[in-house]
């Protein structure tokens, strides 16, 4: 009795074994092409993401396998050819033994998987696309046989049915196969349907920032955080980045508060957080809008700082830490650090605390630097012109030690009146690390106070911030 149950034992853990591999099993054969390198890839993030994972020559036979006992998350994998010129696309989970037979000169059509296999129904969706890519363009042609807004409108509702076929197409596989990866995958790419009838404000009106409102609210609904295998595909960066440019208000609050949220809905699944964190960090270090420097800081110091990056290396995280510190001082709403420097004849000390003005331009520049050069007398104009009604001083910073061409610009261009000419010859104000100067010419928009209200501007800029600040000053009163 004992050894039958001893024997029941082992094969019941045997079998657990079997149903419970690592790795994956990938064979291969293009009845076309042989003797040629490929390599099996995977996708990271977005499209243009790919990475090899594995190398093989297929055999005489056109044949080859890749096999590999190592976990893996899964995703949407390819096998490529060594020209770059052709892939094959699949689903490829943990535990996977897939094989298939095609021709590189046809794949879509002619392959074909052998067993039971999420990819067939992979391919029958790519099938579908093709066709229904043809007949939505035959559609679309229409459009420039339109004669009139009538004719219009009937192409774009024939648009709109054909566009249905392709949501109803996915909507059925979901159905279908809830739990599929494809059904994750059209989830993914699914966007709300905005309801048509606007509801009514308490003043009768009927509130026009409603669709946009719901859109932005469930804009994540059906896309699970929760499965890193979305991650492992071309899909993740473009939803997030029309996420983040595209409906998240563009102040430091609001995309803190946004950041915050998404990385909360990624919490505990390594790579989306990982590459979430990435994405964010990086989005908010190179923005272009003013002030979003404060967002990088603020996921340094709540996430980088305070150890929930642990895949990133000292180097890196010095990097960024670096980085905050030196954004840190001069951000805007921030009081500007005070700077003291010589002027002109080296004699006089012009502190930057010492400029009376309701608004001070803070510009560190260099005579022998090209931009500034072209900036510096549109900025003398620009005061001339109409800076000087809003009483605005030009504090101008000379950054490169360039003494001599330094004098010689300011004279031959005749930047006299509402500017603070200074330098710092015996390099004791340490400007650069105050004002994270690592560029020329680099301007900041100061108030009365010496508050930074603006960084980062240049002359077609500057007067419509002052503008909007005055505006702001009239309304708080």
């Amino acid at each position: 009795m004992k050894k039958i149950f001893l024997s029941l034992f082992i094969l019941i853990a045997s079998f657990i074994q079997v149903i419970a591999k690592d790795g994956y099993s990938i064979k291969a054969k293009f009845t076309d092409q042989k003797d040629t390198m490929v390599y099996l890839c995977n996708y990271f993030g977005k499209a243009s993401n790919v990475y090899r994972v594995d190398s093989a020559k297929l055999n005489s036979n056109g044949e080859v396998t890749f096999k590999s006992a190592k976990k893996i998350v899964g995703g949407i994998y390819s096998i490529l050819f060594y020209d770059r010129t052709t892939n094959v696309e699949f689903i490829l989970n943990n535990g996977d033994d897939i094989s298939f037979e095609t021709t590189r000169s046809n794949i879509y059509q002619s392959i074909v998987f052998k067993g039971t296999s999420e990819n067939v129904d992979f391919y029958d969706y790519q099938r579908f696309l093709v066709k229904y890519g043809a007949e939505y363009q035959k559609i679309e042609g229409q459009l420039v046989l339109a004669k009139n807004k009538k004719d219009t409108s009937a192409v774009y509702e024939k648009l709109k049915v054909k566009g249905k076929e392709l949501q109803d197409y996915r909507e059925n596989i979901i159905a279908k196969k809830p739990t599929s990866f494809l059904a994750k995958l059209f989830n993914a790419v699914s966007e709300p349907e905005i309801p048509t009838v606007l509801p009514t404000n308490p003043d009768g009106t009927k509130d026009s920032l409603y669709p946009r409102n719901f859109y932005k609210g469930h804009f994540w609904d059906k896309y699970d955080f929760r499965d890193d295998r979305l991650i492992y595909s071309p899909l993740y960066e473009s939803k997030l980045e029309s996420y983040m440019s595209k409906l998240v208000i563009p102040t430091p609050d609001s995309v803190e508060k946004e950041c915050d949220m998404i990385l909360q809905k990624a919490k505990g699944m390594e790579e989306t957080f990982k590459y979430s964190l990435w994405y964010l960090t990086r989005w908010t270090e190179t923005s272009k809008i003013m002030g979003m420097d404060e967002a990088f800081v603020y996921l340094v110091e709540n996430y980088y700082m305070k150890g929930l990056a642990p895949w990133t290396d000292s180097a890196q995280l010095a990097k960024y830490v670096d980085r905050a510190r030196k954004i840190a001082p001069n951000m805007i709403g921030q009081p500007a650090m005070d700077i003291r420097m010589m002027d002109t004849s080296g004699i006089n000390v012009l502190p930057l605390s010492a400029v009376k003005a309701n608004y001070t331009i803070l510009i560190f520049w260099s005579p022998t630097c090209g931009h500034c050069q072209k900036e510096m007398p549109i900025f003398d104009s620009l005061y001339k012109a109409v800076l000087k009604k809003y009483n605005v001083k030009i504090y101008a910073v000379e950054a490169d030690g360039e003494t001599d061409k330094w004098k010689k610009f300011i004279s031959d261009n005749k930047l006299g009146e509402g500017w603070v000419h200074v330098h710092d010859p015996n390099h004791t104000s340490n400007f650069r690390a105050f004002y994270d100067v690592y560029s020329t010419p680099t301007l900041y928009l100061l108030d009365e106070n010496k508050v930074i209200r603006g960084k980062r501007i240049d002359h077609t800029n500057v007067l419509g911030l002052i503008e909007w600040l005055e505006k702001k000053k009239k309304t708080n009163k």
